[in-house]
């Protein structure tokens, strides 16, 4: 209940990234996220991982299901561990801002 809880509470700070940033040195930081949370020994995020490093993104109070229900909607080769591919479109599937704004671009490019 309290992934949903921060889901509900949560600011989508990703928009005002890329205007600020640009897309290219958006994505380098989301890589950059990626490597804090990745196990160094088998170049994923998995769940010992997430749980070891989670501390970093102040998210201290997390059980282990809602940690289990972030690496499962994120992972989606099946081997219950997120890549960097995975880390990133998953970023961009929570992030509804940059959801609305991709549905927009392709309006009006299509």
């Amino acid at each position: 209940m309290a992934l949903i809880d921060a889901l509900l509470d949560f600011e989508d700070y990703f928009p005002s990234m890329i205007a600020r940033l640009g897309a290219e040195a958006f994505v380098v930081e989301l890589c950059n996220g990626f490597l804090l949370l990745m196990d160094v020994e088998k170049g994923v995020i998995t769940f010992e991982s997430l749980k070891r490093n989670s501390y970093l993104l102040g998210l201290n109070d997390m059980g282990d299901d809602e940690f289990v229900c972030m690496l499962s909607e994120g992972d989606l080769d099946g081997d219950g561990a997120l890549s960097q591919m995975e880390f990133c479109i998953l970023m961009f599937r929570l992030s509804p801002g940059l959801m609305d704004e991709s549905r927009l671009w392709m309006m009006n490019y299509n």
